[in-house]
């Protein structure tokens, strides 16, 4: 009895060792990944500080170039909101999302509010050319910001792309296949003969994604750069987007093999035809194709 039991408890012991290490294993990958968010957490507030910074000194800029007191006074009551919302986003944590959700939310506001005041300073003032060199001092300045922001955006963007592994679905096998008239593809591909457009893609297996109903949408810009329309609109980088198809899944983790339809109600011209994937707000795939 004891040489039976013997072998059995050494093959639970082994079976017990080797739980241990896929678990150690795995609690080390997600570290890693949750350090990687972290620091990519911190780029994004440093990113948005930069911006706020910008901002102020523009505002402060601009009250140069004006003897408007009415806009000066509305320009410094903008610039003090900028600041505030600046000194506001150093005492968040980079981790409390809801907070650098809500200041980026108010960045996107300064920076279409500022838009508006730049485009109604240059109205009053394109004649004069002593400030147009003021303007031209401002840009250089500007432009050593902007060279900061893209050194942090190229550095984050590097990040971004190790935490997209675990959390962004992708778009792989992009097929663009012309029908004809009986929805069969045709073996020598002709633009005037298509009546259909078929796209092909795969989206891969990811189980570090989370599960339920995703919605894709399929564009296809033709050869001058417009979409094939008809599939309605979606949201995409603070805009919305037309696309030429959408369809909704239900996304378990594994691979889903799709396949989608454009109705031709155009004529189609030769050169490269362009097809995006988009799913999340995020762009996932994308491939570009040549017909005669």
């Amino acid at each position: 009895m004891k040489k039976i039991l013997i072998p059995l408890l050494i093959v639970l012991v082994l079976a017990l060792i080797g739980g241990m290490v896929y678990l150690f294993m795995n609690l080390q990958e997600q570290k890693q990944v949750n350090r990687d968010m972290q620091e990519l957490a911190e780029l994004d507030k440093q990113e948005m500080e930069n911006e706020y910074e910008r901002f102020a000194l523009q505002y402060s800029e601009m009250k140069t170039q004006i003897n408007n007191d009415s806009i000066v006074e509305q320009l410094t009551q903008e610039q003090m909101k900028t600041q505030k919302l600046l000194e506001e986003l150093k005492k968040v944590k980079a981790d409390d999302a809801r907070e650098i959700t809500r200041l980026k939310k108010e960045l996107a506001t300064v920076r279409a509010v500022l838009r508006s005041y730049i485009i109604q300073v240059d109205s009053l003032n394109r004649l004069n050319e002593s400030l147009k060199q003021e303007n031209t001092r401002v840009n250089a300045e500007l432009d050593k910001r902007n060279t900061q922001i893209a050194g942090l955006s190229s550095e984050k963007a590097s990040l971004s792309e190790k935490v997209a592994i675990a959390a962004q679905l992708d778009a792989t096998n992009i097929q663009m296949i012309l029908l004809d008239k009986k929805d069969k593809a045709m073996k020598k591909p002709k633009l005037k003969d298509t009546k259909k457009i078929q796209v092909n893609f795969t989206i891969t297996k990811n189980v570090t994604a989370s599960n339920g109903n995703r919605t894709i949408y399929v564009r296809i810009q033709n050869p001058g750069g417009n979409t094939l329309g008809g599939g309605g609109t979606f949201p995409y980088e603070n805009r919305n987007l037309e696309c030429s198809m959408k369809k909704t899944i239900e996304y378990t983790g594994e691979e889903v093999n799709m396949a989608t339809y454009w109705n031709v109600t155009q004529m189609l011209e030769a050169g490269q035809y362009r097809v995006s994937i988009f799913a999340d707000g995020n762009m996932i795939g994308s491939r570009t194709f040549i017909f005669e």
